[in-house]
């Protein structure tokens, strides 16, 4: 086989890996279907904010329709508030107040009588919005960690010369993810790392551990089953970064007004 091949295997591996992550996340909008008066609607109701007051819109229903947003800050139990939807701009809108930095609302949306989502409110989070010259880098160059880890781990079980593409591999996951990552969470939420030891941040986390595996991977390349180490790296950075993005990230606390990590 030759590497043209491999290189396009990696890259549709890569993809598929991203778009799984992307649609699974808690910060990907929910796709609501709503029916009303014998037609359908699929809606998406935002599960991410930033600094400012959002808007969640009911796209091809007629003016008439009467519709009803209710919320409440996450979590807590307080009292759902409760806005009609109103129309405007050949739509119906409604608005979620905005939140201190990674601060939640809790929120569902009533239309004809019924309830949507039908089984669990969406929770939204809110945040401060990351500039283009670090948030840009910062995905493409995890994505090209991952796309480089696949193009290895493809070298191993072919007997291929990996090495170079090892540290490729090690060096792209640690600008990406420990030093543009860092810099998209100050930004974002304020602190600089809230994975271990400092909070429980899935995605902190899982970059750390697959980091780790790669360091070790790098550790024993004189050893003769350094290939197996190499290829359990790849597939561990594979599984975890299937875990949806954003996971366990940082919370208000509405009780203490302080950040959890």
């Amino acid at each position: 086989m030759k590497k043209p091949v491999y290189w396009l295997l990696a890259v549709v591996i890569t993809l598929v890996l991203s778009v799984y992550q992307r649609m699974t996340g808690p910060t990907h909008p929910k796709s609501v279907t709503i029916e009303l008066d014998g037609n359908k609607y699929q809606m998406k109701l935002p599960r991410s904010g930033v600094q400012q007051d959002e808007q969640v819109t009911l796209k091809g229903v007629s003016s008439n329709t009467t519709a009803q947003l209710h919320y409440r800050r996450y979590p807590t139990t307080d009292d759902y508030t409760t806005v009609d939807f109103r129309w405007n701009d050949h739509e119906l809108q409604a608005t979620l107040p905005v939140q201190p930095v990674a601060g939640k609302l809790q929120y569902y949306i009533t239309i004809g009588g019924k309830d949507y989502p039908a089984d669990e409110p969406i929770v939204i989070r809110f945040r401060n919005d990351v500039p283009a010259s670090i948030l840009v880098p910062h995905i493409l160059l995890m994505f090209a960690a991952m796309l480089f880890a696949v193009y290895t781990f493809l070298l191993v079980v072919t007997g291929r010369n990996y090495r170079r593409w090892l540290w490729i591999t090690t060096a792209t996951l640690f600008v990406g993810g420990f030093i543009l990552g860092p810099m998209v969470q100050h930004a974002a939420f304020g602190p600089w790392w809230a994975g271990f030891p400092y909070g429980t941040d899935l995605t902190d986390n899982k970059t750390l551990l697959s980091f780790l595996f790669f360091v070790a991977a790098l550790a024993t390349l004189r050893w003769k089953f350094n290939k197996w180490v190499v290829g359990l790296a790849v597939l561990f950075m594979i599984a975890i970064f299937s875990i949806p993005h954003s996971a366990y990230g940082s919370e208000y606390d509405y009780e203490t007004q302080q950040l959890k990590k």
